[in-house]
């Protein structure tokens, strides 16, 4: 069997949250990171694939969603068309090494493994081989419902590398707290924000580059679409 090992950035799939875009997770990401750390991943940013007619921004732009939830996220509806959406992105922008998700995003992006652990979803991609999650939240925890989809996505621990956000402000905290216990040996940075993409100080420099550098000397088979 032939092996390799990432020679260049980990391509890395970014996911918004409800009611935003690609230019608002981007536009946080470049002001409240580093530029040493940004430089060291290719971010890829998508667009949620429902459109929220009656949500727009001061430059016009539209806000999407990725999934749809009743008031108390515990029905959850259009998800399956959310993840074949995705999944047919990320065939045709890919190959991805990892995803990153904000929010709404998050809390796709925390299920995307284990979906394709099952073999129920991202089957026709090559395996994810890390997350980086920043206020999620478990689907079928402490707040929101399961779709029949990601029904086991996390009947067994998540053995992929993970980095998790969690803002002590934050009123989802419990969601996160419970969501990191899902993964092995994940990589917690708390920070003293709320809800938004963290300023990071040093220290959490730091750790998200060792995290980076980590994923980047994960070896896996070649695939076959793979243009690495």
């Amino acid at each position: 069997m032939e092996y390799y090992q990432y020679e260049k950035k980990p391509r890395v799939l970014c996911l918004h949250g409800h009611r935003s875009n690609t230019e608002i997770l981007k536009k946080e990401l470049v002001h409240n990171w580093a530029e040493i750390v940004l430089e060291k991943l290719d971010l890829v940013f998508l667009n949620g694939p429902f459109l929220l007619p009656d949500k727009v921004d001061v430059r016009s732009l539209p806000y999407f969603a990725w999934f749809h939830a009743d008031k108390d996220f515990k029905e959850i509806s259009k998800f399956e068309e959310c993840v074949q959406y995705i999944e047919d992105n990320m065939e045709k922008y890919g190959p991805f090494d990892g995803v990153l998700g904000f929010s709404q995003g998050a809390v796709v992006t925390a299920s995307m493994p284990g979906m394709q652990r099952e073999g129920v979803a991202f089957t026709k991609v090559p395996k994810i081989k890390f997350v980086i999650i920043i206020s999620g939240a478990k689907f079928g925890g402490i707040e929101f419902g399961c779709p029949n989809l990601a029904a086991n996505a996390f009947a067994s621990p998540i053995g992929i590398p993970s980095l998790h956000f969690i803002g002590e402000k934050e009123i989802g905290k419990p969601n996160e707290e419970e969501l990191v216990e899902c993964f092995v040996n994940p990589v917690v940075i708390h920070h003293p924000e709320g809800h938004k993409v963290p300023n990071l100080d040093a220290e959490s420099v730091e750790t998200v580059i060792a995290f980076i550098n980590k994923v980047k000397k994960i070896k896996m088979p070649l695939q076959g679409n793979s243009n690495l």
